[in-house]
């Protein structure tokens, strides 16, 4: 039997646009929406992509920077 987790919306954009910028990701995490998000709408970037991502329920925001290459993810500075 497999576990699945649940997936919950977030709203991600990234940190130099405004908030009216956001698009809205299912993820089962932060990461996993933050990740989801560089996949679908940063495909050609080459530095590190710094994004807010906020969880549609609780209101919590927490900022990524996301290596594109390597998928690795880091709390901004």
């Amino acid at each position: 039997m497999t576990e699945t987790t649940a997936q919950r919306r977030f709203s991600v954009h990234g940190v130099a646009e405004g908030a009216s910028r956001a698009h809205i990701v299912e993820g089962a995490s932060f990461e996993d929406a933050a990740l989801s998000f560089v996949e679908h709408q940063h495909p050609v970037a080459d530095d590190d992509v710094s994004l807010y991502v906020e969880d549609c329920e609780t209101g919590e925001r927490q900022c990524f920077r996301v290596d594109p290459e390597t998928g690795e993810t880091a709390p901004c500075d």
